[in-house]
């Protein structure tokens, strides 16, 4: 079991609505799987930090989240999906991108996104899923979030995320926070709130402080009523299998899997969110292709 988690409270008797998490082993698990450059760990890793706290927010049980960002940049794009229990998965299009660092001196996750679009999918089990779709206002993931809530959800938010790296490479903190005003919020609430949220260096400089779920929101909304409301377990998880893979197979088509057997040798597939690997030998490829159409 991970020890990330994800903490969900309400401020300024329910004016305000706040989720905050720690997705350190969340963040490292994606690194470790997809051998990402340290400016792709940085990129996944808020965004599978995102993916997480927007997923906690699914009502349905077997509700889907996915964040999709595509862009001009180098890495070209990321996919995160998140379910209604907050575990996560996501990939980067090229996990291997090296950039030199911004001219604040950080990991230039803006520069390997690029201009483009951001698409928040969500499939809540009816006929057709919701999009909600937005352009890229800086890449660096948490403005464009901010931005996605209040043009496609009219929820005025403001979203924090962040991923510090050690010397080698591995995580060493990430987390983030997502606040959001509900429609009946006063004003003295909303500059109550901005007032704290520019005092906010990083979330990295506080995850980095010893400061947890808790204590963030602590700092942003203590004197506000803040109420607790629950704490709920995330982590990255792969719900892939052979079978799964197995059904993607089929759905290349009778032509494309007649060509493999040809070939006489066994294929190996991996799960793109995962990276695992899945071998199929030429006899069970002769079998999926009786599945076929």
């Amino acid at each position: 079991m991970s020890n990330d988690y994800i903490v969900r409270a309400t401020a300024a008797n329910a004016q305000i609505r706040a989720f905050a998490t720690t997705t350190r082993e969340t963040v490292e698990a994606a690194r470790a799987a997809h051998d990402t450059s340290p400016v792709v760990t940085a990129a996944l890793g808020r965004l599978l930090t995102a993916g997480a706290m927007m997923g906690s927010m699914l009502k349905g049980e077997k509700d889907i989240l996915t964040l999709q960002m595509r862009g001009s940049g180098p890495m070209k794009g990321l996919t995160v999906t998140a379910d209604s229990q907050a575990n996560v998965k996501g990939y980067a299009m090229e996990p291997q991108v090296m950039l030199p660092p911004n001219a604040q001196g950080k990991l230039d996750v803006g520069g390997a996104i690029g201009l483009g679009v951001l698409s928040v999918i969500k499939d809540m089990g009816l006929k057709d899923p919701y999009v909600g779709q937005v352009a890229l206002q800086t890449g660096e993931i948490g403005d464009d979030l901010t931005y996605y809530f209040a043009t496609s959800e009219q929820v005025p938010s403001c979203v924090g995320l962040g991923v510090l790296m050690e010397k080698d490479n591995t995580v060493k903190q990430a987390g983030g926070f997502i606040i959001q005003l509900m429609p009946f919020a006063e004003e003295e609430v909303i500059a109550k709130l901005e007032e704290k949220l520019a005092q906010v260096k990083s979330v990295t400089s506080m995850l980095d402080s010893g400061m947890g779920p808790e204590e963030i929101l602590e700092f942003l909304l203590g004197d506000m009523g803040l109420e607790i409301m629950d704490k709920k377990p995330t982590g990255f998880q792969c719900n892939c299998s052979k079978e799964r893979i197995e059904k993607a197979i089929i759905s290349i088509g009778k032509k494309e899997i007649t060509s493999m057997i040809q070939d006489g040798k066994s294929i190996e597939v991996k799960c793109h969110f995962c990276n695992s690997a899945y071998e199929f030998n030429v006899e069970e490829l002769k079998d999926i292709l009786k599945k076929a159409r």
